[in-house]
């Protein structure tokens, strides 16, 4: 049986619904994190090591 006390509705958090982005290096598509919040425009790398790694990727 659901537990009545918990919230369901525009508090609930769907994954699903977080922009993404295509790494600049690698070419893999990546998701909106929290960390990202403030600078979500400029982000363009996936990870540490892409970022590293730079435009000279696979892609």
């Amino acid at each position: 049986m659901p537990d009545p006390s918990r919230k369901r509705g525009a508090d609930t958090r769907n994954p699903h619904n977080l922009p993404t982005k295509v790494c600049a290096a690698c070419g893999r598509p990546f998701t909106w994190r929290k960390k990202w919040e403030r600078d979500w425009e400029n982000v363009r790398y996936c990870s540490d090591a892409c970022r590293r790694q730079g435009d000279t990727g696979k892609a």
